[in-house]
């Protein structure tokens, strides 16, 4: 008979796959966009928002920074996609940043890069998701009163379209993200038509609205600092595009030159939205202010616009604008703009996995993250995201602006320590190199990757003096206790290795045979798995075995021992006093006397157990043994040995398939990695 939970994983994750079908999983480039982009390509609905939001703090005088702002922007997105482009020729194996840090900069900028993606990817999760409840909220009351609540049954439907491995999601998100872009670009291609050929007059909803400045003349280091927070605001249009370095492994072949095309693919896109919808916002007289006031900060007929105001995404204003508020267009943008958001989510739940895969294989986290699951993703990875960002959902109520103070501060992290790491992989392979083609090409790639280096760097002190305070430093301290937390798991794991090596030179016979076995046989009753305990006990040929009872009751112990006697069972039966009613300790007691007595010898517990079929019955079974074994597991030089005993109820769970053990499906052999320096290999 299936179990119920067996049969509700095979429903929500479906049939488990043979670890040769991994190939099977590959991506093509189609399919690879909406799986790795869809983040970087959905910061269009509030990378250029954050930008006009930041800047109305100043009031509407400072919107004509936006375009300059805005270029900035471009010019980063397109350095770290040239960048990221070299990158995933030069390190196609998966690891991305961590293994370009590691490998060019040391173990410990690899780790510097390793916590930082894996904060920045748990916020990709947390924000996205947010900013679709908004969306969503804005047409559903429910939603918006309880986002929290929503968010995090997002994240758990996004969990478990993940567990059924990486070509079922990306089919299932294709659809809504070419749907998305097709979406965007149509409006703002129309938006432009209408302005530059039409010459319409594009009027956003809150063209007529004032908004009143936080802060008012602002001039010299102020203004440029608010300035530079709006062009760190608008960054955020750069997450998501090291996902596809980290997941190169997922293409169909050619590996690297499948993961350019669709980096690029993905940088031309993402450029042309965020261009377009800031320009038609700017061009269409959008009105946004901070969201914590805009209640009174937006002035509707020279009136505060009150509590019950709801301030329109970029997005839904520029739609509103070009398409018309009622119009049937306005609604698909609103509802494709909302599940992109959603899905991007996705990118995090394909990079992230991948991601602590390697960090396991390198010992630096758990090792059952490396393990895949029935569908070959990387399950366990999966579900630690999901877990994280509901945590965050929860904690931080789901606020998008809240949330975005901690965002991208990891992503940038990455960013410089990978391309200063690309500087030095490019110059060390100079240095061998004697093709003048060869060497032209890297000395290019060198170039790119060193201009990204700067660029990215500056962007990452810019976006800490403007953000450490609204919520940044959140990020700063999380990034060092992830590191040293992984640095003590490696150092665990290599102390473990150390002391369970064997030393050169030692004989197998000395290190591994005692010199003799104490047997040992507990006893509670004369019953069938007392008898099948001895039986098993004697056949091993201890060198002495005996029967041990515990002296709770007096009356009890010397019935046992009359029985014994009758039956002539072949074992001494020796009874431990306890006038304390203890069974454990009496036992431990005797077991270290014996081991006192002859340190070389082992001892050998055997503890008859019943088997049961029913929850409950584990309940009023077994818990002396458990607690026993427990104590007995801690004594050096002491073997434990469970001898079953079959009670009926546990027939009904003959012939049921076993379920896959952990570690059970294992990633299959990988080739090693460039330079053969990655740690813990």
């Amino acid at each position: 008979m299936v179990k119920v939970t067996d049969l509700l994983k095979r429903l929500l994750v479906g049939r488990a796959l043979r670890s040769t079908q991994l190939h099977e999983q590959l991506l093509p480039k189609r399919i690879a966009l909406p799986v790795f982009a869809s983040d970087a390509l959905s910061s269009v609905a509030y990378a250029p928002q954050e930008i006009l939001v930041i800047l109305s703090i100043a009031g509407l005088s400072f919107y004509h920074y936006s375009p300059w702002v805005a270029v900035g922007v471009v010019v980063v997105m397109l350095t770290v996609v040239a960048s990221y482009r070299q990158n995933v020729h030069a390190y196609p194996s998966g690891g991305g940043d961590y293994e370009v840090a590691t490998v060019n900069l040391g173990k410990n900028a690899g780790l510097t890069v390793a916590s930082a993606l894996q904060v920045d990817y748990v916020l990709t999760v947390a924000v996205s998701v947010a900013n679709g409840v908004d969306y969503v909220g804005a047409a559903i009351p429910y939603v918006a009163e309880h986002k929290p609540l929503v968010a995090i049954l997002i994240v758990i439907f996004l969990t478990v379209i993940n567990l059924r491995g990486i070509r079922e999601s990306g089919a299932a998100f294709a659809v809504p993200t070419y749907l998305f872009m097709v979406s965007v670009l149509g409006l703002v291609l129309y938006g432009a038509f209408r302005v530059l050929v039409l010459d319409d007059e594009l009027r956003a909803p809150t063209a007529d609205y004032e908004i009143i400045p936080e802060q008012t003349n602002l001039a010299g280091f102020a203004a440029a600092l608010l300035i530079l927070r709006a062009f760190s605001s608008g960054c955020a249009a750069l997450t998501g595009v090291e996902a596809i370095s980290n997941g190169v492994p997922a293409f169909r072949k050619p590996k690297s030159k499948n993961a350019a095309t669709t980096l690029l693919m993905m940088g031309t896109i993402s450029v042309t939205m965020f261009v377009g919808i800031i320009t038609l916002g700017l061009v269409s007289e959008v009105k946004l202010a901070e969201p914590a006031h805009v209640s009174t900060n937006v002035l509707i007929d020279g009136k505060p616009a009150g509590p019950d105001y709801y301030q329109q995404p970029i997005i839904a204003q520029v739609a509103d604008a070009v398409f018309g508020g009622g119009s049937i267009l306005f609604f698909v943008i609103a509802a494709v703009t909302a599940l992109i958001l959603f899905l991007a989510a996705n990118t995090a739940f394909n990079g992230f996995p991948v991601l602590g895969s390697i960090l396991a294989q390198d010992r630096y986290l758990p090792r059952q993250l490396h393990t895949r699951g029935d569908r070959l993703a990387f399950s366990n990875g999966i579900v630690i995201l999901a877990a994280a960002a509901c945590l965050l959902l929860w904690g931080f109520d789901a606020d998008v602006s809240r949330l975005l103070n901690l965002y991208i501060v990891g992503v940038f992290v990455s960013f410089t320590l990978s391309q200063t790491g690309m500087v030095r992989h490019w110059t060390r392979h100079l240095a061998t190199e004697t093709d003048p083609k060869a060497r032209a090409r890297m000395k290019r790639s060198r170039l790119i990757n060193g201009f990204g280096a700067i660029l990215t760097g500056t962007v990452l002190v810019v976006v800490l003096v403007t953000k450490f305070i609204p919520g940044a430093w959140i990020v700063c301290v999380a990034m060092p206790v992830l590191f040293l937390m992984m640095k003590g798991i490696r150092r665990h794991y290599d102390n473990v290795a150390a002391e369970l090596a064997v030393p050169d030179g030692a004989e197998v016979e000395e290190a591994t045979l005692p010199a003799r076995n104490h047997a040992i046989v507990l006893v509670s009753k004369l019953h069938k798995p007392t008898l099948r305990a001895l039986a098993y006990a004697r056949a091993t040929r201890p060198s002495t075995l005996e029967a041990i009872t515990v002296g709770v009751e007096g009356d009890e112990a010397a019935a046992l021992r009359q029985e014994w006697e009758r039956l002539g069972v072949p074992v001494p039966l020796k009874t431990l006093d306890s006038p304390y009613r203890e069974i454990t300790r009496p036992i431990l007691e005797y077991v270290k006397t014996l081991r006192r007595r002859s340190p070389r010898d082992v001892v050998t517990v055997f503890i008859p157990e019943y088997v049961v079929g029913r929850w409950w019955e584990h309940v009023l079974h077994n818990q002396s043994a458990l607690r026993l074994k427990g104590r007995l597991l801690f004594q050096p030089g002491v073997m434990v040995t469970s001898v079953p005993w079959q009670l009926h109820s546990s027939d009904r769970l003959k012939g049921r398939p076993e379920p896959h053990a952990p570690g059970a499906v294992r990633r299959p052999p990988e080739p090693v990695r460039n330079g053969d320096q990655q740690p813990g290999a």
